[in-house]
């Protein structure tokens, strides 16, 4: 198997609670029902993940923690990476460069604009949904990546599915 980036966006959140700031935002109903579902699927696709890094925000550990649930991968087994938070696609660059060596197929677990910002970087072209957003919340990504996690160069990546909610059935 070539080596393989699992890129997905947090699920909704929820934009009700004007008290909390944006790093404590919690996921919103269709969030809470998304973020399994999309766990459901990367399980019955055998795309279980052998490394899982993600942002420490409140929506996307919500998120992880309920994809992961479905694969069957411990908390314990989920790197909390604050550089996610927030990051650009160079930073996003950094994080997969510091993934192990020995990782065959990785879970980035993040936010835009940054995670569709390295989408576009690695891929040479990527369908837009029918809002024009690359990565709709809780959509993964999956690409064929470079043998070695630090040589992500433009257009080093493979684009082989792009998955959102909204498509399952």
């Amino acid at each position: 198997m070539s080596r393989q980036l699992l890129i997905l966006r947090h699920a909704k959140s929820d934009w009700d609670n004007e008290v909390l700031t944006d790093f404590d935002r919690p996921l919103a109903e269709r969030g809470k029902k998304d973020a399994p579902r999309m766990g459901a699927w990367l399980h019955e696709q055998g795309l279980i993940p052998d490394y899982v890094v993600s942002s420490p925000a409140k929506r996307a550990k919500q998120t992880v923690r309920k994809v992961c649930k479905e694969l069957g991968i411990a908390d314990a087994e989920i790197h909390w990476e604050p550089r996610i938070y927030e990051a650009s696609r160079y930073t996003l660059g950094q994080v997969l460069a510091d993934c192990p060596a020995q990782a065959q197929r990785v879970l980035l677990v993040g936010h835009n604009p940054g995670l569709e910002n390295l989408l576009a970087f690695l891929c040479d072209s990527v369908p837009l949904s029918a809002d024009g957003k690359l990565l709709p919340t809780a959509t993964v990504a999956q690409l064929a990546m470079p043998e070695d996690w630090s040589q992500l160069d433009p257009s080093t990546a493979q684009l082989l599915q792009l998955t959102r909610p909204r498509s399952l059935a």
